[in-house]
């Protein structure tokens, strides 16, 4: 670790404020083209876990979901240092590990499929309308954590992710790209959220 990194360490771990407990980076299909992308995300894992988080999401935005399967074999391959579930646009099932990957699962696309949940509950008298509410739509969706941290690599757009889930999330945005995201761009992040004051849309 150089010189720089591990001054920017130190000030993290010597900060008043906590780091954040649970960690989103949105990253996109063709940021996994480039090469040694799998071993970032790999070193950035390590990170997230190194500097206090104890939950990382990874949303990989598509534009071609034919790849969709590729990206979830290599991903499901990376050698994490944690448990890692991989969710797919035609997975329902809640993706409950320590390492949670989206790819191609949109923020639109889940929220949609949540709320068709509960209208057929509703249909069946399963649930009144008058006594829906937002843990109704929690306990439905795929990814069901909201994160503290949400980072964005190479662009200030965020391709459709997690819209319900990162409403309160402080969002960080990098003109780094991923295959050029290092220690001190991740520390960066994480010293940008300890300095700041989160109000949670008060």
């Amino acid at each position: 670790m150089g010189l720089y990194d591990t001054y920017l360490a130190v000030r993290h771990r010597l900060h008043e404020a906590s780091p954040p407990r649970h960690v989103a980076v949105v990253i996109t299909e063709r940021d996994l083209l480039e090469q040694g992308a799998y071993e970032t995300l790999e070193t950035f894992l390590g990170w997230a876990f190194e500097y206090g988080a104890d939950r990382v999401t990874v949303s990989v935005s598509v534009l071609d979901e034919a790849v969709v399967d590729t990206i979830a074999r290599e991903l499901a391959e990376v050698d994490a240092p944690r448990r890692v579930a991989v969710r797919t646009p035609g997975d329902t099932e809640r993706a409950d590990a320590p390492i949670r990957v989206n790819i191609g699962l949109g923020g639109k696309r889940e929220f949609a499929a949540a709320v068709r949940d509960v209208a057929e509950a509703v249909d069946a008298g399963d649930l009144a309308p008058e006594d829906v509410d937002e843990t109704d739509i929690e306990r439905r969706l795929v990814f069901p954590e909201e994160p503290d941290l949400v980072i964005k690599t190479g662009a200030e757009r965020l391709s459709d992710f997690l819209i319900w889930q990162s409403v309160y999330s402080e969002l960080y945005f990098t003109d780094v790209n991923w295959r050029d995201f290092r220690r001190r761009d991740y520390l960066r992040a994480v010293l940008d959220f300890q300095n700041r004051q989160r109000r949670f849309g008060r």
